[in-house]
């Protein structure tokens, strides 16, 4: 037997019986070892202002301890005015990781008897004009290749009818296999009007039963979850595996309200303890148009790191 392989199986078995003989104590040190998980951001918190100046953003947001960022929607167009190999070099040369994408299902329109949200100037919030994957799949996809994200995720499509249910559905399944393709995990991201009944079905059992469940995953947004009164855990055990990401903002008593992470009434406690059975691999602060969103993820951040411990 190789010395080093013998000296391996000699000192893990001293280690066993050494907790038999310390009564658990050493058993119970290595329980506590925790394995730090990296803090990812949504930059959709940042919308309104990040275009102003993307380098000086992201390094603020890399100063305060973030290891993982989400991208989304750009004023300026495509990566905050960037091609996807420019942006992953800004981000990895801050020490971040790039590892997920939001795109637009289908051409944005606001559901019925919306109104535009309001941004932190109070004025209602421009869109400018958008790629979709209805419409641009295979760009949005290679896009997404050419920058080497992990994960493309779509982060809205319409499902107020079965009939654009069923037009999701079919965009889900075939972006989800253009990303397998490429080697990318394709996931679905969800708000709370997925959980409204549309002719006696609720649209978003539909898209998780309808869609490959190993080509489309979705991104649990764990506050629009608990606004529509879903129970992210009893999601967890019902469909184990099928949650790899994650959307962490916090609510208040209203649950009208977006708050920094730990400041409102979501328990995290138990939805945490859960990310094993969600198959979690990453998450993601975001803050919808906060009014200080750098005051915002401070705030989240020291929450995540200090209370929960991740």
């Amino acid at each position: 037997m190789n010395y080093n392989r013998r000296r391996f199986i000699q000192s893990a078995g001293a280690l066993a019986l050494s907790g038999v003989a310390l009564s658990g104590r050493a058993g119970t040190l290595l329980n506590s070892l925790k394995v730090e998980h990296p803090v990812g951001l949504q930059l959709f918190t940042f919308f309104n202002i990040i275009d102003e100046d993307v380098k000086g953003t992201l390094t603020k947001i890399a100063g305060l301890g973030y290891k993982e960022l989400e991208s989304a929607f750009s004023k300026k167009g495509g990566y905050y005015g960037m091609s996807p190999k420019e942006f992953k070099a800004m981000v990895n040369d801050l020490g971040m990781a790039w590892t997920s994408h939001h795109v637009l299902g289908a051409p944005f329109k606001l559901p019925p008897g919306s109104k535009m949200p309001v941004g932190a100037d109070g004025k209602p919030l421009v869109i400018p004009p958008m790629k979709n994957l209805r419409d641009d799949m295979q760009q949005l996809v290679d896009d997404a290749a050419e920058g080497g994200i992990k994960y493309l995720v779509c982060a809205n499509s319409p499902t107020a009818t079965l009939d654009e249910v069923k037009s999701t559905i079919e965009v889900l399944n075939k972006t989800g296999e253009a990303a397998k393709k490429v080697g990318i995990q394709f996931a679905y991201h969800n708000h709370d009007m997925e959980f409204n009944p549309v002719d006696g079905k609720v649209p978003y059992d539909l898209l998780l039963s309808e869609t490959d469940s190993k080509n489309v995953k979705m991104e649990l947004d764990l506050a629009w979850a608990v606004k529509a009164g879903k129970n992210p855990v009893g999601m967890f055990k019902q469909h184990p595996g099928r949650f790899p990401l994650w959307h962490v903002k916090d609510l208040d008593a209203s649950r009208e309200n977006i708050l920094p992470v730990g400041s409102g009434t979501i328990d995290f406690k138990p939805i945490f303890a859960a990310a094993s059975s969600a198959g979690m691999k990453h998450f993601f602060v975001e803050h919808d148009m906060p009014k200080d969103a750098l005051a915002s993820i401070t705030a989240s951040i020291g929450y995540l790191k200090n209370t929960l411990q991740v």
